[in-house]
């Protein structure tokens, strides 16, 4: 009979806003960042989206089900106000309700990808776009194109971008969206892996910023390329 490796499981799944640092090398978190619970459930999926040999339809059935688990996490830190309802039984019930409106806005183009599972989860959201690209001559990040729903100012806006690299592009369309009049308390920055030189930068620059990751990985590459990574994510996903 074949022998089999029993491994043993992980520690169970801690809070959110625990300093779990997903083996990267990184000083405690900031208050502002916020992973998801780190379970084995969750590493396996990251395993197989990181595998080079993982085909492109089981990349996005997987790398769905991470982003559908960031949105819902990403929602946890909305503000939520006192409601009473009745139920079927006829008691009464002391719960909450969500407060203000909300408004997704996708980082051109790999941020698109994340615009389905907000949308699954949240009816007839408003969804906008930003396109920022780097520009040759000042090798900074440049906004080539935006659009908003007129209202964004009063709304909470969930930004959707798999990877914080470097943090520059991701820093930009903060500095858009406070220019449209987006407080920067207002917004949830939502992503798959992080590189902890961006988050040091990004969070450094909006203390306010709220932050919700799914993996904090080892750190970038003399590329500016995350290490260990899962590639380019909108190649990935979006080329056969």
């Amino acid at each position: 009979m074949a022998s089999t490796t029993v491994v043993p499981p992980l520690p169970p799944p801690q809070p959110a806003n625990a300093n779990n640092t997903n083996k990267a090398h990184l000083d405690p978190l900031p208050p502002s960042v916020f992973t998801l619970p780190q379970t084995a459930q969750l590493e396996a999926l990251y395993t197989i989206i990181r595998d080079k040999n993982t085909s492109r339809s089981d990349f996005l059935f997987y790398s769905d089900r991470i982003i559908r688990l960031l949105v819902e996490e990403g929602l946890n830190h909305l503000p939520v106000v006192s409601k009473t309802v009745q139920t079927p039984t006829g008691a009464t019930y002391e719960g909450v309700g969500f407060q203000g409106k909300i408004c997704g806005v996708s980082i051109l183009r790999a941020g698109e990808a994340m615009e389905a599972g907000l949308r699954e989860v949240c009816r007839s959201v408003r969804i906008g776009k930003i396109l920022i690209q780097r520009d040759e001559e000042t090798a900074l990040p440049k906004l080539f194109y935006s659009k908003f729903p007129p209202d964004i100012a009063s709304r909470y806006v969930l930004l959707l971008d798999p990877m914080l690299a470097t943090g520059g592009s991701a820093a930009k369309a903060v500095e858009v969206l406070m220019e449209h009049g987006v407080p920067e308390e207002r917004i949830i920055f939502i992503n798959l892996v992080s590189a902890p030189e961006g988050l040091k930068f990004f969070t450094g620059k909006f203390p306010s910023l709220k932050v919700i990751t799914g993996w904090i990985d080892e750190g970038l590459n003399d590329k500016a390329y995350i290490i260990p990574g899962l590639g380019d994510f909108g190649e990935r996903r979006y080329c056969v």
